[in-house]
């Protein structure tokens, strides 16, 4: 997309050409339409699934350098759009998935079990949307880039900790 003048949709001040755009929009995933932050999510099941590969703390480290890295990610293109938190911006959904399924590789379940994979995406999208208390709190009251990703990054938290509870209690 390129700006168009006259055009009040922010998505029109999105430039794929500009890095930060490409990764904030989840390589254009965010501007699905319909539930971009569902196809977003989607989005960085084969970035998770390259990622898993790798032995368990490499794969925290790279996790917390691409939360940390979100948000410049989240606050350039946020301000580039001239909106808080626009749907569009999926890199906090990226990272948040990327953390519910770090449990994968800490518990050393198998890295490509379909029924493992599709329920981590399940909870982490169930805490990203209904943002429970303090997930919701933060969404509220936390602005910029931070705040853009500090709900997500909670909600992969969340979703970590049940999917360990489901992997210890029905697997």
């Amino acid at each position: 997309m390129s700006n168009q003048p006259g055009t009040d949709d922010p998505r029109s001040r999105i430039k794929l050409s500009n890095p930060w755009h490409l990764l904030a929009v989840g390589f254009g995933s965010g501007l699905s339409k319909i539930v971009p932050g569902t196809m977003g999510t989607l989005a960085s099941l084969p970035f998770y699934l390259l990622l898993v590969q790798l032995p368990v703390v490499p794969y925290c480290i790279v996790v917390v350098f691409a939360a940390i890295l979100g948000i410049t990610i989240c606050q350039k293109t946020s301000d580039d759009m001239q909106v808080h938190d626009h749907g569009a911006i999926v890199w906090d959904e990226f990272v948040g998935f990327w953390i519910t399924m770090s449990v994968v590789p800490m518990m050393g379940l198998p890295i490509y079990d379909w029924q493992i994979i599709a329920i981590g995406f399940v909870l982490f999208r169930i805490f990203d949307m209904v943002k429970p208390w303090p997930i919701s709190l933060l969404d509220r009251h936390v602005h910029g880039g931070f705040g853009i990703m500090i709900d997500d990054v909670l909600a992969g938290i969340f979703a970590a900790i049940s999917l360990w509870l489901v992997v210890m209690y029905w697997f």
